[in-house]
């Protein structure tokens, strides 16, 4: 995995808190997680890993060159050896050089990340290239068990989730952007299964940190979702009391 665009020059310390810190993000597919820590990462002035594009980056890999998606030697195999890259500033995810920043977000893709996310070897060579990157910056990082198990010790620690209903029409309006047709029932019940699979997995299953904060945005915009995700980060770095940027 590269990191040279990632930590080059070194970001040891939060612009506007004035430490490193690491924020982690989790919730079920269609939550808002990935809009929102991406906002929250660039207006606080850290990296933002986006982990569920690691698991579909190495998905895609699998899906192209005709990998079972059972053969867990093999994944684990793809999962280690994958050159994974995040630009700084930029939505941009790269695979072994290539963009696949729009080829990681199909249904396909998605549906095979779910099942090759459950594979512990998997999770376990991500995880450490995880916990690399994090070692070196501070961090906004989302996912499924970011701050159960890749940063059980992560400064903040917050929950993102939204009705069922409310998160299938996100994820149907976020693929008509993209270009992608999709019936929103069907995507409702690839949603519920997936939510099935993550929380009943052996490996690292999607669960809320007993420390995190919950956070239901159904109701809620973009902007609102991101003030209070700002408020409460800088309410657990600052000994309770909210720093002016």
């Amino acid at each position: 995995m590269r990191f040279n665009s990632i930590v080059r020059p070194p970001i040891p310390y939060h612009k506007n808190l004035g430490k490193r810190i690491i924020v982690a993000i989790d919730g079920p597919a269609g939550a808002g997680k990935s809009t929102l820590a991406r906002r929250v990462a660039e207006k606080l002035g850290c990296i933002y890993i986006d982990s569920g594009a690691m698991y579909r980056a190495v998905a895609l890999w699998a899906l192209r060159n005709g990998t079972a998606l059972d053969d867990m030697h093999r994944l684990e195999r793809l999962a280690r050896e994958a050159d994974i890259e995040f630009v700084a500033g930029e939505p941009t995810v790269r695979l072994n050089t290539e963009d696949v920043t729009e080829a990681i977000r199909s249904p396909e893709v998605s549906e095979a990340a779910s099942r090759v996310s459950a594979i512990p070897g998997v999770r376990q060579a991500l995880v450490s290239k995880q916990r690399q990157i994090g070692e070196h910056a501070s961090v906004v990082m989302e996912g499924r068990d970011i701050g159960t198990v890749v940063f059980p010790d992560a400064d903040v620690k917050v929950f993102l989730d939204a009705q069922p209903a409310v998160r299938a029409n996100r994820r149907v309006r976020e693929l008509a952007t993209a270009g992608q047709a999709a019936a929103e029932a069907e995507v409702a019940t690839q949603m519920n299964e997936r939510d099935r699979r993550d929380r009943t997995r052996a490996e690292s299953p999607l669960v809320q940190a007993p420390d995190a904060v919950y956070l239901d945005t159904s109701g809620l915009d973009a902007d609102e979702v991101e003030q209070k995700l700002l408020r409460i980060i800088r309410e657990r770095t600052s000994n309770g009391k909210e720093r002016k940027s």
